[in-house]
């Protein structure tokens, strides 16, 4: 498990055209439905970790990493995708979101 980090330090969003990509490592089948902290990994990557419920089967983590990361942010679920990662636990989504507005949204709910 990595050292928790302040944004300052690294940030799992990066900007891109048409939004915000996201690193997270996942973790499913946990006790609950959970976002943050932002850590560093093994590899050395910064990434935001997010627990769900679901177990990783037949996608269910992912769509329910999808419904969470939507629901807590208020966003339509079609604006959070998994582009890279479906079957792993580190994940790269992308938010159909400008940067400005996804860090503002996880700093009010973390």
């Amino acid at each position: 498990m990595g050292a928790c980090l302040s944004l300052a330090e690294g940030s799992p969003f990066l900007d891109t055209p048409g939004g915000t990509i996201l690193n997270v490592k996942l973790t499913p089948k946990a006790s609950k439905n959970r976002i943050g902290p932002v850590v560093v990994d093994a590899d050395g990557n910064v990434v935001l970790k997010i627990a769900v419920t679901a177990a990783p089967e037949d996608g269910k983590a992912n769509q329910a990493l999808i419904k969470l990361l939507a629901k807590t942010w208020r966003l339509p679920k079609t604006a959070v995708s998994v582009k890279k990662g479906a079957t792993d636990r580190r994940k790269t989504l992308l938010v159909e979101t400008p940067i400005a507005d996804v860090l503002k949204k996880f700093e009010e709910n973390s």
